[in-house]
């Protein structure tokens, strides 16, 4: 690549874990923000309506498949996405398995299944991001937490427990990398996101199909998506490592 080309080329954003609400609001942002934009799901077909819409609005956006907790996958996807958009200068790791089961019905694979998805596949992202970012001396690598990455609850020692163990990779990455010029930064959705598969579940729950939620009582995914962007675009001297994020109704 000439020198020109990489002076005038877009900074890369890639977003793994990328579904349709969380990873989709990423992508809609940065590419706003004049990122090319890489996302990553199990399937990227799913993601060609989402890639469509960027692309109609003058973005830059391709669609990858990954299986996050293999490591081959996971290298093939960075050595993909370099090739493709050029050096990634932004990293999300978004996958998990929020997954409810009462303890006496956790069954041993299905515990290994969701701390290979929501904490052995963010090693591993944030791995390959730090391989890539550290001989570039810049780069940010963002991590998606919830609640249960500070408290365990009832029905939830699959998923707290890998919640945990992905904010201490993030910590321990931040405190490895934030010398060698790398941003680390945790977010810890701590409260309900604004999507259909919210709303569906709070209704389950409530017993009523018709259930209506206060304004506000839900995370608007424009909103999680921003404090994504702020967290990458901080200045070295003023990092945040941790910022949670709660509706203003939210106990905790």
């Amino acid at each position: 690549m000439s020198d020109t080309a990489c002076a005038n080329r877009r900074p890369v954003a890639l977003g793994i874990g990328a579904g349709d609400a969380i990873g989709a609001a990423f992508a809609r942002r940065f590419a706003a923000g004049g990122y090319a934009v890489a996302v990553a799901r199990r399937d990227a077909s799913k993601s060609d309506a989402l890639i469509t819409e960027i692309e109609a609005s003058g973005g830059t956006a391709m669609a990858y498949s990954v299986d996050a907790r293999d490591e081959a996958s996971t290298v093939a996807l960075f050595d993909a996405v370099e090739c493709d958009l050029g050096p990634i200068d932004v990293c999300l790791y978004n996958a998990g398995a929020n997954a409810r089961f009462l303890i006496l019905d956790t069954e041993a694979e299905m515990f290994r299944k969701v701390w290979a998805l929501s904490c052995f596949g963010g090693f591993l992202s944030g791995r390959e991001a730090a391989r890539r970012m550290i001989p570039r001396g810049s780069g940010t690598i963002l991590f998606t937490g919830a609640t249960a990455s500070l408290r365990g609850g009832a029905g939830f020692a699959a998923f707290a427990s890998a919640k945990f163990g992905l904010r201490a990779v993030a910590q321990s990455l931040a405190r490895e990398l934030g010398p060698k010029g790398i941003h680390v930064a945790h977010l810890v959705i701590d409260g309900g996101v604004d999507s259909p598969a919210i709303h569906a579940r709070r209704r389950a729950a409530a017993g009523d199909d018709a259930l209506e939620f206060p304004e506000d009582s839900l995370m608007n995914l424009a909103s999680i998506a921003e404090a994504y962007w702020t967290l990458s675009q901080q200045k070295r001297d003023a990092w945040t490592h941790e910022l949670d994020i709660r509706p203003f109704m939210e106990p905790w």
